[in-house]
């Protein structure tokens, strides 16, 4: 591996500085770090500073920012990922962050999903949390096997009286806007079409 120039250090904000490196990385450090590892424009990283910076300080820091991020809320791997990417991380140390949480079992995404439906779930379509799932970045497979745990709990002609009933709508005395912004509702949540119709007499 040839040596590594710094190219040129910015300052996204007061708090951090952005060094480019010729080999296309970026890294995120702190002021501090910068004048205590005596890092400045146009310098030249050996292999061995190049390696011991990665290691112990950005890769130290992108599994402290992965765990911080789980800790303020449970998270998909994909989500993961892609705050860790935000944060402007080598993609390596992605993975190992990613690699290190996941040994832990912080981030699962069985469980996440089995969360996810187990609090939106009643009011919200198979289909819907499906979608929802997957836009999270949850592999298809591991959504339909937590929405099939749920199947027998999940009734969807029932869960659409039950949101009549939160909503106090009555399909008796509803006029035609009501029935329409109804309609809207519940078909955003996932329910199909023709449930949705019997349940607000359209048919």
């Amino acid at each position: 591996m040839p040596d590594v120039v710094i190219t040129a250090i910015g300052q996204p904000s007061k708090e951090k500085r952005r060094l480019q490196l010729d080999n296309g990385e970026i890294w995120i450090l702190y002021p501090g770090e910068v004048r205590s590892l005596h890092l400045s424009e146009g310098m030249v990283l050996t292999k061995q500073q190049y390696i011991q910076i990665r290691r112990d300080v950005i890769g130290k820091r992108a599994k402290k920012r992965a765990m911080h991020l789980l800790e303020r809320m449970d998270r998909s791997e994909r989500e993961l990922r892609r705050k860790l990417a935000e944060s402007e991380y080598p993609g390596d140390l992605i993975d190992e962050a990613v690699a290190y949480v996941k040994s832990y079992h912080y981030v699962d995404d069985e469980r996440y999903a089995d969360c996810y439906v187990r609090l939106r779930g009643t009011a919200k379509s198979a289909g819907r949390l499906r979608m929802e799932l997957q836009q999270k970045g949850i592999d298809r497979e591991v959504a339909d096997r937590v929405l099939e745990s749920y199947a027998d709990e999940r009734d969807e002609t029932e869960m659409i009286r039950e949101l009549l009933q939160k909503r106090h709508y009555d399909p008796q005395t509803a006029d035609q806007t009501q029935q329409r912004r109804m309609y809207g509702y519940l078909q955003r949540r996932g329910f199909r079409s023709s449930d949705i119709c019997r349940e607000l007499r359209l048919q």
